[in-house]
């Protein structure tokens, strides 16, 4: 998350030039690599159901079974390809190799990897990565197309997903969208490291709406729930400014 300074009065909504420091989670060569490893093995986890059955049987689970090591295999190839892309979204004026690929051959790019590979896990996750692209180009229709297509079973960037889809909201000034965006996100497993941060964008949001006694409501659980986050101080001291702006609103 991007660094806020003590004696800042408001803060405003992510903007495309804090995506990179806020999605730094989702960019670790490290974590990339481990969930691109998780791939699946259907004639393992389902041997049983090949013995015994009707030939018929046989001939529809073994088809889908070779469906299965085909999918594995393209999603093999599609790592590779989406691999160097990390890379090139972690700068702004590299952003556009990410998306269409590089003239070095080492990647097609994540548009590509998408279409391509469709089915695929690293399919999936390059919707992910083409939403943050899409955010840091100021492109925020494309960015939340992007994001909606991404679905995952890792609760933790499943809830990012969610964040950023209301990050794109905040910066097209669609403040309520963008926080239920925010409250999905939230409420989506919550946990010590990222619920705060999302929760404290949402109190953001609902400031930036003229709703002060609901961002009252998202720093209050901030403050109550997850006393040793590092976003409990700034969410205190932004609690003050939304209760003195519910007071003037009466």
């Amino acid at each position: 998350m991007a660094k806020i300074k003590e004696n800042e009065e408001v803060v405003k909504p992510q903007t495309p030039e804090s995506i990179e420091n806020e999605a730094n989670v989702l960019e670790d060569a490290d974590l990339l690599q481990d969930k691109l490893a998780q791939t699946e093995d259907f004639a393992k986890n389902n041997g049983k159901l090949l013995l015994g059955a009707a030939a018929v049987l046989v001939l529809i689970v073994g088809g889908f079974v070779f469906f299965q090591w085909n999918k594995q295999k393209d999603n093999e190839k599609a790592q590779v390809e989406l691999f160097p892309t990390q890379f090139y979204i972690e700068k702004d004026s590299l952003v556009n190799k990410a998306l269409q690929g590089d003239n070095n051959n080492s990647t097609i790019g994540m548009l590509a990897i998408a279409d391509k590979y469709s089915g695929t896990k690293a399919a999936d996750l390059s919707n992910l990565y083409i939403g943050v692209a899409k955010l840091k180009e100021g492109k925020y229709d494309e960015a939340i197309s992007a994001l909606e297509n991404f679905k995952a079973d890792d609760y933790l960037l499943q809830a990012r997903a969610f964040s950023l889809i209301g990050d794109a909201y905040s910066e097209k000034k669609e403040y309520s969208t963008a926080a239920k965006h925010y409250e999905k996100a939230a409420n989506f497993y919550p946990n010590e490291q990222f619920t705060p941060i999302y929760l404290l964008k949402l109190g953001q949001v609902q400031e930036a709406n003229n709703n002060p006694a609901e961002a009252i409501k998202a720093y209050d659980q901030i403050i109550e729930k997850f006393e040793l986050a590092a976003e409990k101080p700034l969410a205190e001291k932004l609690k003050v400014k939304a209760m003195t702006a519910m007071e003037t609103k009466k």
